[in-house]
Order: C-alpha cells, then sequence, then structure tokens
C-alpha cells in the first residue's frame, strides 16, 4: 500500500479539510483529492464523508486512521534506523575476490588494514584467475573483482581501480639482469608464461599484438598455471617471465629476482574493479572501495 497515500488520508482526517491537508503536506490541493480518490478505488471503499461543512471520517475510515497512523509511525522508525545505520559502524558481510597478483599482495594487507577499522564486517576473499573472477561477480556469487583485465561481459561493469607494472623477471644473476633487450634478443629465451585467462599474460599478448608479434612466436618452454608458480619457477632458475611487480616486490628488495626490460613493450596494466551490472552495493562494499582508493597508487 503506498504509504503516501495513507499520509494524505490521515491529514485530511486531522485537519478536516482538503486544502488544510495540502498545506500541510507542502502539495496541492488537487494531489491530496487525487491521493484519496485512488486509496478509496484500491479498497473499494468510501472513506470520507465529504457532504458537511466538514470533511469527516466514515466508519471504514476511521477503521483506516488507527491502522494507518501506526503503519506510519513504522515507516518513520524504520527509515531512523536506517538513517542511523549508515551513521553508524560498518557491519555486514564483503565477499570479494582478486586475481592472483593483487590477490596474492596488496589487496590482503589492503583487507587485513580494512578490517582493523572495521571489526565488525567479514572478510570472506576469493583468488583465482581473472575470467573466473568475472564469471562469478556476474552470477552475483562475489561482490567485488578485482582484476588484471577488462574481459567483456553483458552483465558485468569495470572501473579502474589502481595500476601495477608487468616486468619481465628472471633469477638474481641471469644474464639479461638490469638490461634493455630487444625483441629478436627475447625470442632466444625460454619464457614461462601463466595460463590463458590470467591478467598478465592478456597485457603480454596485447602488448606482443602492437608490436606485431604473437606469443608463439616466442620460446614458451613452461606453461604453468597462475603468477605464483610462475615466481617460484623463476626463483629456481627455470627461466625467466613477465609478472606483476606487485608478486616480486620482496623478492626484488632482497634481491632473489633481476628485471630487464625489452624495447618496444611497456606492459603496464590497469588493475579493475568488477561488479555485477545493476547490483545494489552494500555499505561494507562502499567502505571498502572508499578505503582502498585512499591508499593505493592512481
Amino acid at each position: 500500500m503506498d504509504t503516501r497515500q495513507l499520509a494524505a488520508f490521515c491529514a485530511v482526517v486531522e485537519r478536516k479539510s482538503f486544502s488544510q491537508a495540502a498545506e500541510r503536506l507542502g502539495v496541492t490541493q488537487p494531489a491530496v483529492s487525487l491521493q484519496i480518490r485512488s486509496l478509496e478505488q484500491r479498497l473499494g471503499r468510501q472513506l470520507l464523508d465529504r457532504s458537511g461543512r466538514r470533511v469527516e471520517p466514515t466508519e471504514a475510515g476511521r477503521v483506516l486512521y488507527a491502522s494507518a497512523q501506526r503503519l506510519l509511525a513504522l515507516e518513520e522508525h524504520l527509515l531512523e534506523e536506517l538513517d542511523a545505520d549508515e551513521e553508524g559502524a560498518v557491519t555486514g558481510t564483503l565477499e570479494l575476490g582478486a586475481s592472483t597478483g593483487p590477490g596474492g599482495t596488496v589487496v590482503p594487507l589492503l583487507l587485513c588494514e580494512f578490517h582493523e577499522q572495521h571489526p565488525d564486517v567479514r572478510v570472506r576473499l576469493t583468488v583465482s584467475d581473472t575470467q573466473t573472477l568475472v564469471d562469478r561477480v556476474a552470477n552475483r556469487e562475489l561482490e567485488l573483482g578485482i582484476v588484471g583485465a577488462a574481459r567483456r561481459h553483458r552483465g558485468v561493469t569495470f572501473e579502474p581501480f589502481f595500476r601495477d607494472e608487468v616486468v619481465l623477471a628472471g633469477p638474481a644473476g641471469h644474464r639479461l639482469a638490469g638490461k634493455t633487450i630487444s625483441l629478436d634478443d627475447l625470442k632466444n629465451e625460454q619464457l614461462i608464461v601463466m595460463q590463458e585467462g590470467a591478467g598478465v599474460r592478456q597485457v603480454l599478448e596485447d602488448e606482443l599484438r602492437k608490436a606485431g608479434l604473437r606469443l608463439r612466436d616466442l620460446d614458451v618452454s613452461l606453461e604453468l598455471g597462475l603468477q605464483e608458480s610462475v615466481r617460484s619457477a623463476v626463483l629456481a632458475g627455470h627461466g625467466i617471465a613477465f609478472i606483476s611487480r606487485l608478486a616480486i616486490e620482496a623478492d626484488l628488495e632482497e634481491g632473489r629476482v633481476a628485471t630487464a626490460r625489452v624495447r618496444g613493450l611497456d606492459p603496464v596494466r590497469e588493475i579493475f574493479l568488477a561488479r555485477a551490472s545493476g547490483r545494489s552495493e552494500t555499505r561494507a562494499a562502499r567502505a571498502f572501495v572508499s578505503f582502498a582508493q585512499e591508499r593505493l597508487p592512481g
């Protein structure tokens, strides 16, 4: 039932006048008359006696008036609770996913810091490849996805979240460490890559395409799933790989890996925030996004 119709009805009963009820509600008298007429048609009863100098409720109108007052009071109480909830502590569950680059490094730390500020929020993080996460966001299994590529999907919207550099990494002491090499030099190296669906791999393939090459033009010796597997293989000296700088930041600082540049390739990727199209955002998700944007590089 439309509470605006009930509010108009109660105002007429209390003021015994359509014009005074309209003045109280801040609307026109015809608007009030329309609300009352619609309410009477919906209920199939005459609610107001308009025959005298003053408007009086009928027997059905008196019954409705008592119940309408309770319903309007309940509506007001509900709105007050919602307002208080917006101003109070953030609560609820935050279900999100992150691809293996950000999901293995920056996102877990962000979530730990976020939880320290909002201890009443229960956090659940899923780490997987980009395509799987996009599908799960579309199916509303996850509220947010933090992914390394904006895969076209009818049920998902993407917005830039932060930027991540993709670097060519090898074990410490590798002959290419610290050098800038050509694409021809790269063709002569054994390359480790991630599986199809990984955001870093898509960025690499896009950059190669711009340079007139494809991944099959390189000497891909190993395809090892996701980022942590590739990182382990590089650390063990089994080859070189394009990998998120975020994933090897600690290794670089401790001298366990080294990087090289490839002339003609600039694989900097945008990390995207994926949401299901049309899904209403929870307060926990809104708070996390705001928290993260204050701390992440643009």
